[in-house]
C-alpha cells in the first residue's frame, strides 16, 4: 500500500532521516520501532504531510504520490493520531470528530447526519463513546478513541499512531488493541511508532528498525523476538530483564501511618526499608499520584501522618522533607521536574541550588561549580547530547529523565520516591535506569516506586503493594503472584 523509498531529511546541519526505505502492505499492523530520537516520528510525518522530504519519493497504491500537506494525506486516506491529542476540551465527542469536516444543510451543521454517521462507527469498529460528552471529562484512552474516529470519520484507510499506548493503563490497552485488530480484519492499514517491544511482538504483522535516522531491519514479526528487535535498535545486546540480588532490608526508613489520601478513602498504612524497592501497582487514578505528592511535600493529606527516618513529616515542607534525605522522581517530568526553557545546568541544581556546590558567594548563584556539577551528571548519567548550555526542552524524553535521575540520585538519598521512571524512556535507557535503581537499593536507599507497567513493578520490586480506590488492597511477592491475580487486585476484585 505504501512505498517510502530513499528518503532523507535534513534539520539545519542534522540530518533525521537518511535514505530511508519502508514497504507497508495492505491491509497489515505495521510497527515502527526505535530508541528516542531515532526518526521513527519524522518519517511518519512526512509520510502525514506535516514535513516535506528534502530528497525521495512516495507511493501510495504503486502511485507516485506528492504530499505537500496533512490536506494531501487526508486526501489519499491517510490520518495519524500523535502522541499529544488534538482536541478542543469543553467541546463534545461529536463535535470534535467532525471539528473541520462539517455537512451542513443550508448554512447549518447537519449533526443529526454527522451523529449517524459517526455511529455507525463506532458499532462497526466497537468502540464505546458517548457522542454527547465534552472531552474534557473522558478518560486518556477514551480521548485516544476520539482521535482514532475523528481520523476515521475523515475516510482514513491508512492510520498511523505515534506512541498510542504511553499514556493507557494495562486494560485500555487491551480493549485498545483489540479495537486495532478489528480495524485491521475490516481492511484498514495501521502504522504504530513505538518502542514497546512486548506490545509490538502481539499486534503487528511486520516491523521497520531505526537507528540514527536509519532504517538497520525489516522483520516479519512471526520470525523474530523481543531480544532481536532490542539488539538492532540499540546496536548491542540488551538486558531485558531486570537483574538483582536478593534484597538486605535493614532499617524503617518510611513509616506511613493511618494516611487518608481522599475524604471518602480508607486509611493506609506501609513501612519501606533500607536497602529495598516496594512497588505500587494499581491502575492510573487510583491515589498512586496523590500518595507520591503526599510523601514529597507538594500536597497535604487529608489525615494520618508518615515518618522518615523518626522524624514526623505531616507538617513540613517540600523542602524540608527534602532536607531529610528525600529525592523524589516525578511521573510529570515536564510540569514538576524541569525548566524546560533553562538550561541543563541550571536544571541539574533544582531544589539544591542553596546548598554547595551551587549555593551563593555575595547573593549569587556559584556558576563555575554549577557547571562543573552539571558535566558530572551528563557524563555519568549519559545525557546527550553532552552539552550543558543547551535548554532542557531539547532534550529527548528519555535523556531529560536521565538528567532528573542523575539530578535526584546526586544528593545520596535515603528514600527515594519515583514516579513511572521510565515513561516515555527507550529501551537503552529504560536498562540504564533500571540498573541504576538497583545500584541505588544495594547502596542503602529505601525506594518507593510507581509505575503504570506492571512488568516493571514486578521486576524491580521486592515487595508489591496494590492500591484501588485511594486504598491498599494487599501486598505480594512479586515473585510468586500471577499477572491475572494482581490484575483482579487492581480493579477491587481481590483483597490479600
Amino acid at each position: 500500500m505504501i512505498e517510502l523509498k530513499n528518503i532523507t531529511k535534513r534539520f539545519g546541519a542534522v540530518t533525521a532521516n537518511k535514505g530511508i526505505n519502508i514497504t507497508i502492505n495492505d491491509k497489515s499492523i505495521h510497527a515502527i520501532v526505535g530508541e528516542n530520537g531515532a526518526g521513527k516520528s519524522t518519517i511518519m510525518k512526512i509520510l502525514y504531510g506535516f514535513y516535506t522530504a528534502d530528497e525521495g519519493e512516495i507511493f501510495v497504491d504503486g502511485e507516485r504520490r506528492v504530499i505537500r500537506n496533512p490536506h494531501d494525506a487526508i486526501a489519499l486516506g491517510i490520518g495519524m493520531v500523535h502522541q499529544h491529542f488534538m482536541l478542543v476540551p469543553p467541546m463534545t465527542v461529536l463535535e470534535n470528530i467532525i471539528l473541520g469536516a462539517e455537512t451542513t444543510q443550508a448554512g447549518r451543521i447537519d449533526f443529526k447526519q454527522a451523529e449517524a454517521k459517526v455511529q455507525k462507527l463506532l458499532d462497526d469498529f466497537g468502540f464505546k463513546l458517548d457522542l454527547h460528552k465534552a472531552v474534557e471529562s473522558l478518560s486518556v484512552g477514551q480521548q485516544q478513541r476520539v482521535e482514532v474516529v475523528k481520523a476515521l470519520y475523515r475516510g482514513a484507510r491508512i492510520l498511523i499512531l505515534d506512541e498510542p499506548t504511553a499514556v493507557l493503563t494495562p486494560p485500555e490497552v487491551e480493549e485498545f488493541f483489540r479495537i486495532l485488530r478489528s480495524m485491521r480484519e475490516q481492511g484498514k492499514t495501521i502504522i504504530i511508532i513505538t518502542h514497546k517491544l512486548s506490545e509490538v511482538l502481539s499486534l503487528s504483522d511486520n516491523i521497520t528498525v531505526m537507528r540514527d535516522g536509519q532504517v538497520v531491519g525489516n522483520l516479519v514479526t512471526a520470525n523474530t523476538n523481543a531480544a532481536e528487535i532490542a539488539r538492532l535498535m540499540v546496536g548491542r545486546e540488551v538486558l531485558l530483564r531486570v537483574e538483582k540480588p536478593p534484597a538486605q532490608p535493614k532499617n524503617d526508613v518510611l513509616v506511613v501511618n493511618h494516611l487518608r489520601l481522599f475524604p471518602d478513602s480508607e486509611p493506609i498504612s506501609f513501612t519501606v526499608h533500607a536497602g529495598e524497592i516496594v512497588g505500587i501497582a494499581g491502575v492510573e487514578g487510583n491515589g498512586q499520584t496523590e500518595l507520591i505528592e503526599v510523601l514529597a511535600g507538594l500536597k497535604k493529606s487529608e489525615a494520618g501522618n508518615f515518618m522518615v527516618n523518626g522524624t514526623i513529616c505531616a507538617a513540613l515542607t517540600a523542602r524540608q522533607i527534602k532536607e531529610l534525605g528525600v529525592a523524589h522522581i516525578p511521573e510529570d517530568r515536564h510540569r514538576r521536574g524541569l525548566l524546560l526553557d533553562f538550561d541543563l545546568t541550571d536544571n541539574s541544581i533544582l531544589g539544591t541550588h542553596y546548598r554547595s556546590p551551587a549555593a551563593s558567594v555575595m547573593g549569587l548563584l556559584n556558576n563555575v561549580a554549577a557547571i562543573a556539577k552539571s558535566k558530572r551528571l551528563i557524563h555519568d548519567f549519559d545525557v546527550r547530547p553532552a552539552n550543558e548550555a543547551l535548554t532542557a526542552r531539547t532534550l529527548s524524553g528519555g535523556n531529560q529523565q536521565k538528567l532528573i535521575i542523575g539530578r535526584e540520585f546526586d544528593i545520596a538519598p535515603k528514600l527515594l520516591l519515583v514516579s513511572q521512571p521510565t515513561r516515555g524512556v527507550d529501551i537503552g535507557a529504560i536498562e540504564f535506569i533500571h540498573r541504576k535503581l538497583v545500584e541505588l537499593r544495594d547502596a542503602g536507599a529505601a525506594i518507593l516506586l510507581v509505575s503504570a507497567e506492571l512488568e516493571e513493578v514486578l521486576s524491580l520490586s521486592d515487595r508489591v503493594l496494590v492500591m484501588y480506590q485511594g486504598r491498599v488492597v494487599g501486598e505480594v511477592d512479586p515473585t510468586k503472584v500471577s499477572q491475572e491475580e494482581i490484575g483482579l487486585m487492581m480493579t477491587g476484585g481481590k483483597e490479600h
